[in-house]
């Protein structure tokens, strides 16, 4: 394993040799440097790094110039000598340094030590860097932009190793707006188009990675650019889309949004139908790759031609091309696309398009082979209920609706359900009722619980859709059912369930529909501990939510009952009750004195009393808490 023992060595010399300051000990004010020096040297790589998180510590106690002359010259060397872990968090470190120094005006001292690091093999030491030359950039002045900050960038760029050049693609955006030079951006942007035609596919991807950026700026400082400027982009977007390999050609696509955003910020649409081939053919091309990044940002792509509908038009072809794509990750990524995509014709002359093009690729992908883009159809489909009319919405999407309700796979019904709220706001949720229930039960009783978890956790949803008679009805059963399931996360969640259901329909429906049933449990049932335990637990849940009457002639008698548990758990969890009900009835004390004084604060001085020690400990706790809430 190497270290950072020579470069260490060679700059002990210069702390030794440092003059003291009056008044000090021979030795002492380079105790600071020699201390990492030590830790630096050490073999175990953890104290290295954890040495290089000092570094904030040692520069505030050796001071600005000491930390110039000494510190980032000893830094600057063990940049070039030790493990990456180490230069991972030097990075981090110097990009905050710039207080250290002396301020902005001494910040390019730390310019060579983070060019080295940037020059690295290890992609998240890289990135540091530049994420650290970049902070420090913002910081410095114009001056210092030209006559350092510029040249580091060049000798990046136009070193032997890929590693230089990809950093030095995201350098570019610090400086890009700040030249106010033309001609000086104009060599920079030069310099980058050189990056963008790189031989090595990781300059290129950089390079491409990065231009968006580099677009997004110069959109929101529109007065700098010019002509020469969009040659330069221009020139750039047609490399990488007509690139050989598909890792680069893909990142075309968020430039070309980029490039759509500025142009219609700057109002300016006579490129646009250059640019809508481009898009045609990314959204065409031969590498699915390519294809289904065009897929996952179709809705934004196309948006930047709202307006123009005979464009938006042109796009229609590539578009269901797309929903028919060879590859399942295609289709999947075009699914979450549709409703937002079709929205833009929605007021257009083109509306109909939705019902004659659009809806027939949801139908072909609402039976597609693959369940996760069923699933990911699933999402959104819903969404294309507020595109249409009631009518319609009946007549075209209902029928698909129901379809995906009856689907196979948990998946595909879970997300119709979850987004089920938009269908009950236009044609209401009657006319699913047929096909809703069937789904519910189905995935209540899956035999993988998660999924019962997931419909448990819709179920106030869609509560509040369906209104309290046809909850009573259809679902209150299953509601209840769930606190008996085998696992426990289940009876957990049903009795949450139950909480956000009377905090939706009242306390006056909990009392009359679950508190009452749930009292009414079959006592065979709760011989078993488990259950006479979920039953306090759901009881306890529901204090806090239903009125003080309920909780001291219905709920409270059943819990004093079980303090005699003969399990432990049981009875503290009695105690746990106790402390709740006495949070409801604490506010009215006066009407309540007797049921706390003669039944509630007896019966937790006897749990204090418990044979269990958790039971003791517990019931103490309580009843300091009921103490603490009456006093």
């Amino acid at each position: 394993m190497s270290t950072a023992t020579e470069p260490a060595n060679g700059a002990a010399a210069g702390a030794a040799g440092a003059s003291t300051a009056p008044g000090t000990a021979p030795g002492e004010d380079v105790y600071p440097l020699a201390l990492l020096m030590d830790e630096l040297k050490h073999d175990d790589i953890a104290n290295r790094v954890e040495a290089m998180k000092k570094l904030d510590t040692i520069a505030i106690a050796m001071g600005p110039e000491r930390t110039r002359d000494e510190l980032v010259p000893f830094l600057t060397e063990v940049a070039q000598d030790d493990e990456d872990e180490v230069f991972a968090v030097l990075a981090d470190e110097l990009g905050e340094f710039v207080p250290y120094v002396g301020g902005p005006q001494h910040a390019t001292i730390l310019l060579p030590a983070l060019e080295i690091l940037a020059s690295t093999e290890e992609t998240l030491v890289r990135d540091k860097a530049v994420a650290a030359l970049n902070s420090i950039a913002c910081e410095l002045s114009e001056e210092q932009i030209l006559s350092d900050f510029i040249p580091l960038i060049e000798h990046l760029a136009v070193a032997d190793w890929f590693s230089s050049k990809v950093s030095a693609c995201g350098l570019f955006k610090s400086v890009i707006v700040r030249l106010k030079d033309d001609t000086l951006r104009k060599n920079l942007l030069a310099l980058y188009l050189q990056l963008v035609q790189d031989d090595t596919p990781m300059v290129k991807r950089a390079a491409a990675k990065n231009l968006p950026t580099l677009i997004d700026l110069l959109r929101q400082n529109p007065d700098l650019s010019n002509d020469v400027d969009w040659d330069f982009i221009s020139n750039m977007f047609q490399k990488i889309i007509n690139d050989s390999q598909d890792s680069v050609k893909f990142l075309a696509v968020d430039c070309l949004i980029a490039i759509l955003r500025f142009f219609n910020t700057k109002h300016v649409d006579q490129h646009f139908r250059d640019l809508l081939s481009s898009a045609v053919k990314l959204s065409t091309d031969d590498a699915w790759r390519v294809r289904y990044m065009a897929a996952d940002k179709f809705e934004t792509l196309a948006s930047q031609f709202a307006g123009h509908d005979d464009y938006l038009t042109e796009l229609l072809p590539p578009f269901l091309a797309l929903c028919e794509d060879n590859e399942s990750d295609v289709r999947k990524a075009i699914a979450n696309e549709i409703p937002g995509f079709a929205k833009l014709f929605k007021g257009t002359q083109q509306s109909a398009v939705i019902l004659t093009k659009v809806l027939p690729a949801v139908q072909n992908l609402s039976m597609d082979e693959n369940e996760a883009v069923r699933a990911a159809l699933a999402l959104k489909v819903t969404n294309l209920v507020e595109l249409m009319s009631k009518d319609e919405a009946i007549e075209n999407l209902l029928p698909i609706l129901l379809n995906m309700l009856k689907d196979e796979f948990p998946d595909v019904r879970l997300n119709i359900i979850a987004n089920l709220k938009v269908v009950n706001d236009v044609i209401g949720i009657d006319l699913l009722s047929d096909s809703l229930l069937p789904a519910i039960t189905e995935l209540a009783n899956d035999i993988n619980w998660r999924v019962r978890l997931a419909i448990i956790e819709y179920i106030p949803i869609l509560a509040e859709h369906l209104g309290v008679d046809f909850f009573n009805q259809q679902l209150s059963d299953l509601c209840l059912s769930w606190l008996w399931d085998t696992v426990f996360s289940i009876r957990e969640a049903a009795v949450n369930n139950l909480k956000k259901l009377t905090e939706i329909f009242g306390p006056e429906w909990c009392r009359n529909e679950i508190v009452s049933r749930l009292l009414k449990s079959d006592s065979q049932l709760l011989e078993n501990f488990i259950y006479r335990f979920t039953l306090l637990s759901a009881l306890t849940a529901l204090i806090p939510v239903v009125s003080a009457d309920t909780v001291t002639e219905q709920i409270l008698p059943f819990v004093k009952h079980l303090a005699d548990d003969a399990v432990a758990n049981i009875r503290f969890n009695v105690a746990k009750s106790y402390a709740v009900v006495v949070e409801v009835l604490a506010p009215h004390r006066d009407q309540y004195a007797d049921v706390i004084n003669g039944t509630i604060l007896p019966s937790l001085n006897a749990l204090c009393q418990d044979q269990d020690v958790d039971v003791q400990y517990f019931s103490k706790q309580s009843l300091a808490r009921c103490n603490e809430l009456l006093a």
